[in-house]
């Protein structure tokens, strides 16, 4: 009896079915027997019935056979994670909770396109739970290496492992660039050894740091100098030998000048390792918030040419910082790295744990809370691990004094975005012994916007005060409505932190920072002209609170700069005699121009460079704020020299006035204050602030209540240098009983007894 073509259709049908259900039986019991019984991964031939066709597709793997691990590779340990330097070798240890299998490639130079060795880690000598570790004999500090991950690519899951890709260490202390380093080698799918950072070993130990140690320099006595480290000495005309500018070692050079100006603590731009292609065609990360490491400083800060070139000479900064008198604050980024979104590299954390280290929606997809693509899952515990090593490590081995967070509020998230009433990694930073007594300073606000300015969670946080910023620049400027948040400001801020009862040092008060306008630009232009960022202006904060001063840019009316120049003044008058902590941006001293950028991140070139011949051409405002520098400090005025400006008008006794006495206009329109600071040490202070459009004239308190029974001119907005602003010593008397103000001026009378 024969068969019919359907007959003998549905039996082949049958019989294709039978094979792949068998094959995928066997294929599956595999992977649970190696799953279960941790049996090593042969390679494996797979069949899939695909398209009517049988197909026969080899499965690569990263593992080898247990007996085929080399003699000489131990079994290592977990702890601690990174590359360790130990008598006779060095351990490796790092988290990849997913993966299938790793393995540790070294490597003789950067640039090198394959390995020396390739170390494949055996899962049953070289895995203990989640963490893959081996001691390798016979190498050490300077060794340079990577590693390749393999495992599932499943994005919905948040896995997206590729074997293809060399990974630095997400603890390694130092990394090197090869010259053909190529971003969009580490964006698409497969092998980019020869075009990808590696990590290099490190043994800090060998340091000779010289009794150096951070220098706990108390709130109250500290003025904070925002700067790149680069953009400082990067210019031509700042006089650094040409090898070292833009460097560690181009900083160390310019070290007097920070000393003469009197800030006491630098806050640098970020110098973990970033990568500079992170931005658009043809532009560059100039300002470094796209790291790559929590751990390796910048390698082309550094002047050197070795692998722990860079490692060295960050540490001697720091040493030479610190001999001077100047602590060293770090800008941290632990809310984002540089491998973006799904289309962005992989260079790291993607690589070993992707679904650990980043917040995932539901569906796999990045949580961008930052405006950089990804956000870091900070309260996830191997993060809050990671960050936590990361500070301990910058302050035990590198000395830094402190740490300005930014993005804070990131860390106040969960890793669905979601805040958190008390975030844990807050708290760890909080209660970490190691940083007891180390500068914490919170950007408190998120690009997802998360606004805790005044709320940020924790007792030792200082935080940056937007609050300041814009109420000073809105009163000055001239704005209506003002009067009261201005005031409050001048007094640390007590509608925003009077309720925790926290001491004025807890509001950072700047007028300026990197991210905004310059001083000269706040004064110089209505709007933002970001042309040259690529993106048709669109980039950048629309409300800059700024005013043109009447002319829209560089301007040859003297009537105009003169205007600027009074302006100028009135800024860094307010900011550095107002309670709290100050802070100064790079160059705002010398009226240091980006030309109207408000969003210069991209631009590696003049535009975001001190041009140090600034100084001799605005020599009034350089002198103007060094000695509102010295006297915020009581430099040089022995009988007050255990007391800052900050800590004596905080204690003294305040009376607010008008034009008139005892009688200040808070009404919508006003735009002028008086105060009577009354200080129990004999000194009393009188500030008139107009920041109306005509002059006004202001009555006096009487000459004789005063110590001393008169009234000396220390600072006039309106006059030119140098009777701007004058030593306390040379202050001239005030004989009548009232003061007149020209527009847009600040005026701060001093009396005091002859002792003072």
């Amino acid at each position: 009896m024969g068969y019919s073509r359907n007959a003998a259709t549905h039996f082949l049908y049958i019989l294709k079915f039978a094979l792949v259900f068998t094959i995928s039986t066997c294929t599956i019991t595999h992977c649970l027997l190696k799953t279960c019984f941790n049996w090593p991964l042969q390679r494996v031939e797979l069949f899939a019935y695909i398209n009517g066709k049988f197909t026969r597709t080899p499965m690569k793997t990263v593992h080898e056979k247990a007996d085929s691990v080399p003699s000489e590779l131990h079994n290592g340990n977990t702890s601690p994670l990174g590359a360790t330097v130990r008598n006779g070798g060095v351990n490796f240890s790092v988290f990849a909770r997913d993966c299938a299998g790793i393995e540790l490639l070294l490597f003789d130079r950067a640039d090198d396109a394959t390995a020396s060795r390739i170390i494949t880690l055996d899962p049953k000598r070289n895995r203990t739970y989640h963490y893959w570790h081996a001691f390798v004999p016979d190498i050490g500090s300077g060794q340079l290496y990577g590693f390749r991950v393999a495992g599932p690519n499943d994005p919905q899951r948040g896995l997206r492992f590729d074997p293809g890709k060399l990974l630095i260490d997400p603890y390694g202390r130092a990394v090197v660039v090869p010259a053909g380093y190529d971003r969009k080698a580490a964006c698409v799918p497969g092998d980019n050894v020869a075009l990808s950072m590696k990590s290099v070993v490190a043994d800090p130990r060998g340091y000779d740091w010289e009794g150096d140690m951070p220098l706990k320099r108390p709130y109250s006595k500290t003025i904070i100098y925002e700067m790149h480290v680069a953009g400082f000495t990067k210019h031509p005309s700042s006089g650094v030998p040409e090898a070292k500018r833009g460097t560690y070692a181009g900083l160390i050079e310019k070290i007097p000048y920070l000393q003469d100006l009197g800030v006491t603590a630098v806050e640098l731009l970020p110098i973990f390792q970033f990568d500079p292609h992170d931005a658009p065609l043809g532009l560059c990360n100039y300002w470094g918030y796209s790291p790559v490491s929590f751990f390796a400083p910048h390698t082309a800060y550094s002047s050197r040419k070795d692998p722990l070139g860079p490692l060295n000479e960050f540490r001697d900064m720091v040493k030479a910082l610190h001999r001077a008198g100047i602590e060293v604050i770090l800008d941290v980024v632990f809310n984002h790295t540089s491998e973006g979104d799904h289309k962005g590299p992989t260079f790291c954390f993607r690589g070993f744990a992707n679904d650990v280290y980043y917040s995932l929606a539901p569906d796999g997809t990045y949580i961008n809370h930052t405006g950089c693509g990804n956000t870091l899952n900070a309260n996830h515990h191997v993060v809050r691990r990671l960050i936590i090593d990361s500070l301990n490590y910058w302050v035990k081995e590198m000395h830094v004094d402190g740490f300005r967070f930014d993005l804070a509020s990131i860390l106040s998230r969960d890793g669905q975005g979601h805040p958190l009433k008390n975030p844990p990694i807050i708290w760890d930073i909080e209660s970490d012994p190691a940083l007891a007594g180390i500068k914490l300073i919170a950007e408190a606000w998120d690009a997802g916007g998360l606004y805790q300015v005044g709320s940020f969670i924790g007792d030792s946080w200082k935080e940056w005060n937007g609050e300041f910023r814009d109420d000073v620049r809105s009163f000055l400027k001239g704005d209506n409505g003002v009067i009261s948040r201005f005031v409050a400001r001048l007094l640390a801020s007590p509608d925003i932190y009077s309720h925790r009862e926290r001491e004025p040092e807890q509001s950072i008060n700047f007028i300026t920072c990197h991210d905004g306008f310059t001083l000269n630009d706040l004064v110089t232009y209505d709007i933002k002209h970001n042309e040259a960022n690529g993106e048709n202006n669109r980039d950048g904060a629309e409300s800059n609170v700024s005013w043109n001063c009447g002319v829209e840019g560089p301007a040859d009316n003297p009537a105009i700069e003169d205007l600027r120049n009074r302006q100028v003044k009135n800024f860094l008058a307010v900011t550095l005699l107002a309670l709290g902590t100050p802070m100064i941006l790079m160059g705002d001293e010398a009226r240091r121009t980006q030309l109207g950028n408000n969003n210069a991140y991209c631009h590696d070139n003049e535009i975001g460079w001190f041009d140090w011949d600034l100084l001799a051409r605005h020599e009034d405002i350089h002198r103007f704020t060094r000695l509102l520098i010295a006297a915020r400090l009581m430099h040089g005025e022995t009988a007050l020299e255990e007391l800052t400006l900050n800590q004596l008008l905080g204690q003294a006794r305040l009376e607010w006035h008008g034009v008139r006495l005892h009688t200040p206009d808070l009404s919508r329109e006003s735009h002028s204050i008086a105060l009577t600071a009354w200080s129990a040490r004999r000194v009393v202070f009188h500030y008139m602030i107009n920041s109306y459009w005509k002059p006004l004239t202001f009555r006096l308190p009487s000459p004789k209540k005063l110590p001393g029974g008169a009234w000396h001119r220390w600072i006039d907005t309106s006059l030119s240098s140098p009777e701007d602003i004058l030593p306390w010593h040379e202050m001239p008397p005030v004989a009548v009983g009232s003061y007149r103000l020209p527009a847009r001026s600040l005026v701060v009378l001093i009396a005091k007894s002859e002792g003072n």
